[in-house]
C-alpha cells in the first residue's frame, strides 16, 4: 500500500517521519523528494493496514498535506528508486533531489535543508 503526498515543507515532513518513526506501522520504505515549491513524501507499506489504522494515517497525512499525483520524471524516479536504483543515479537521470530513501530518517532531511539554506545564504519557506 502506498500513500504519495505533497507537503508545504521542511517542518511538516519531519512530522511524517516522526510519526513513522513512533508508529507500529509496517512501513516498508520512506522516499522523500524536494522540489523548489514544497516536498514529495512516498510512503509505502509492506502489508495493507486495516482500515482502522488506514483511516488514522489518511487523517494525519492530510492534515500535514495533500494527495499527490505526480508527473511522469518523477513518477519515474520514484518507480526507479523502489526498483533498486541508487539514488545518486536517479536523481542525475530525473533531475529529482532525492534527500532519502529507505527506513525513515529525520537527520538526511534536516542536512538536506542546512546545506541548502547555508548554500543560498537564507531559508526559504518550503524549508522552514
Amino acid at each position: 500500500m502506498d500513500y504519495l503526498y505533497y507537503i508545504a515543507n521542511t517542518s511538516l515532513t519531519l512530522r511524517v517521519i516522526e510519526f513513522l518513526l513512533d508508529s507500529k506501522l509496517p512501513v516498508r520504505f520512506i522516499t522523500v523528494i524536494h522540489q523548489i515549491d514544497g516536498w514529495i513524501v512516498k510512503v509505502k507499506m509492506n502489508q495493507y493496514l486495516d482500515p482502522y489504522d488506514h483511516g488514522n494515517f489518511r487523517a494525519f497525512m492530510n492534515e500535514l498535506g495533500i494527495p499527490y499525483e505526480p508527473g511522469i520524471r518523477v513518477q519515474m524516479a520514484l518507480w526507479s528508486l523502489e526498483t533498486g536504483q541508487s539514488p545518486v543515479d536517479v536523481m542525475q537521470r530525473y533531475q529529482v533531489a532525492v534527500v532519502s530513501h529507505g527506513k525513515p530518517d529525520r537527520i538526511e532531511v534536516e542536512e538536506f535543508r542546512n546545506q541548502f539554506v547555508q548554500g543560498l545564504g537564507y531559508c526559504p519557506e518550503t524549508l522552514a
